[in-house]
């Protein structure tokens, strides 16, 4: 297949454009740097800047991942429009792609997150779940109302609402794991908060399923079917590294740290991947135990 991907040089977009080469697959990748895509995945990859350059080539499958990570630096007004900038018009750029190809793909998975359902309690959230207003939820609803428009041209589209991604090198996880080796971690406020995961393997997995699967389209959660609260999290890892967990994280001090992106940390929601389970998808990594025991064995 030709497969085009926007972000395909991040955590996850890298790991899975070295899936879709072991396949044999053909790549296409936005990059802000195409000179070094080539470098990175050490094969022939198309890269450019523009999707445009290949208006001739047809796609039999568009990946859209690009956003600036929504968790490495507090929400001013700044930092806000980046994140939603860094989303809308990647999403646009391939819109218009689309709409111009003679030949429309098969398929258009654009990414999301489970940001959009906002706090919820331990009930659990399907594809269906209410949302609950605030500044995730409206970035991620308005970076999917921008993907929705390729139903317009008839284009079968997903929309990834995206857990916490763990994998051994990268995304939140290696931040925390230096704290958590040394001893230092604990749960993060009340601890109650849910913290839907995802390895990353189950992600990648997840999306060659929805390249398979004619039948699926719209909203799909990619999180594990074992969501668990923070407290639980906190000790899992703690005791997979076989470290005391010692040091809870008091709400005010998030609060003034990070300001209103505190409330990401210390609210969540019991999202679980109900559309894959009805639909027969299996998952690797069910539980959180087994997730990070093989990330702690690379």
């Amino acid at each position: 297949m030709n497969i085009l991907i926007s972000g395909g040089t991040g955590f996850i977009g890298k790991a899975l454009c070295q899936h879709f080469l072991a396949q044999g697959h053909s790549l296409y990748v936005i990059s802000r740097q195409p000179d070094q895509v080539n470098h990175l995945f050490g094969q022939p990859v198309m890269a450019a800047k523009d999707p445009m350059v290949w208006l001739n080539q047809p796609m039999d499958v568009v990946i859209n991942l690009a956003g600036a990570p929504i968790a490495d630096a507090r929400w001013s007004e700044t930092r806000k429009n980046l994140l939603l900038d860094s989303r809308i018009s990647p999403t646009r750029q391939l819109i218009n792609y689309m709409q111009q190809v003679v030949q429309k793909p098969k398929v258009f998975i654009s990414g999301s997150a489970i940001g959009i359902y906002g706090a919820h309690g331990s009930e659990p959230v399907p594809e269906s779940g209410t949302c609950h207003d605030d500044f995730a939820h409206r970035l991620c609803l308005q970076w999917e109302a921008e993907a929705l428009a390729a139903n317009t041209m008839g284009i079968r589209t997903c929309l990834l609402r995206t857990g916490l991604v763990l994998a051994h090198d990268g995304g939140m996880l290696s931040r925390l794991l230096p704290i958590f080796k040394l001893g230092l971690g604990g749960k993060i406020g009340s601890g109650q908060q849910y913290m839907p995961w995802i390895h990353r393997e189950d992600l990648i997995n997840i999306i060659q399923y929805l390249i398979e699967q004619k039948d699926l389209d719209g909203a799909v959660n990619a999180t594990a079917p074992h969501p668990v609260s923070n407290a639980v999290f906190s000790r899992v890892l703690a005791s997979s590294l076989n470290r005391p967990l010692l040091l809870p994280v008091p709400a005010f001090i998030l609060n003034l740290a990070l300001g209103e992106m505190a409330e990401m940390l210390l609210n969540g929601a019991n999202v679980v991947p109900a559309r894959l389970l009805e639909h027969g998808f299996t998952f690797r990594y069910k539980t959180l135990t087994t997730a990070l025991q093989e990330i702690n064995t690379r």
